[in-house]
């Protein structure tokens, strides 16, 4: 079911109890696109403050949180990360909302959801912008190492787990930080538990999206950072040369974390996707 708990700033916070989700919300009018915000590991809904700020005159907003982030439910199981289970938690937020369409806009990890979701359901799509994107983590011999060293996390199934009750980080005290800011980081994974984020940053590993690009029937922009350096550019130029129609935007001095440190400029470049040519 779905409870509305507060609002502020013309957004209804939710918390649906059947699937375990905290999400938020503006006053839903017929007719008008919906825009659902899905933000990366270790962070949380509020990340997309400002844009809901933005793009809530105009449009239905929808932002939530990912099972073991921010408010929404945390599980103890390495399973209970899996890929499968984020897209169906998204379909169903989808569902529960009675949105048969949706323009889905992603950070980082949340852009292989949206893959995954545009392989299995791609009706469910009308657009997407695909923000610090990647559709096959594995690839690089760096990231098989990674992979490697990760390879154990699941033997924390075994160790007790009792997180505390999630909360939402608020960004503006982390100005253009980094991609490896201690001081974010630490607040990110602190909120989220370093279970859930080793968890889903194994779980990824799954993800081989390269086959659905060239099948995507939706316009997609995609914005990249030059400087990112945990998803390379090259992925993104990639992507754009094999999705029908993409636009890529790169930002010469941006790195990864654009959704809070470029919120001006993504906010421009993802309006102007949305209003057309």
């Amino acid at each position: 079911g779905r409870v509305s708990v507060a609002s502020r700033q013309h957004v209804n916070e939710h918390f649906s109890e059947r699937h375990g989700i905290y999400y938020r919300t503006n006053t839903f009018e017929p007719g008008r696109r919906t825009l659902v915000f899905v933000h990366g590991v270790s962070g949380s809904s509020s990340a997309w403050r400002r844009y809901e700020a933005r793009f809530s005159p105009h449009y239905n907003i929808v932002s939530y949180d990912l099972r073991g982030h921010g408010k929404s439910r945390k599980y103890a199981d390495f399973r209970d990360y899996a890929v499968d289970h984020f897209v169906d938690d998204l379909r169903a937020l989808l569902d529960a909302l009675r949105v048969e369409r949706g323009t889905l806009i992603a950070h980082s990890f949340a852009t292989l959801l949206v893959l995954e979701l545009l392989r299995r359901q791609p009706e469910r799509v009308d657009g997407a912008v695909l923000i610090s994107a990647a559709f096959d983590v594995g690839r690089t011999r760096r990231a098989q190492l990674l992979r490697a060293i990760l390879a154990p996390v699941a033997l924390m199934d075994h160790l007790p787990f009792r997180p505390g009750p999630g909360a939402h980080i608020d960004y503006a005290r982390f100005p253009q930080s980094g991609d490896w800011n201690l001081r974010r980081m630490a607040a990110d994974i602190g909120n989220t538990t370093w279970r859930v984020y080793l968890y889903c940053s194994r779980q990824i590993y799954s993800v081989h999206a390269d086959t659905v690009l060239r099948s995507i029937g939706v316009p997609v922009l995609l914005v990249h950072g030059q400087r990112d350096s945990i998803f390379p550019v090259e992925d993104a130029r990639y992507m754009a040369t094999q999705i029908p129609n993409a636009r890529l935007v790169v930002l010469s001095e941006a790195d990864h974390i654009i959704v809070v440190n470029h919120p001006e400029r993504l906010g421009a470049a993802i309006q102007q996707s949305l209003e057309g040519p």
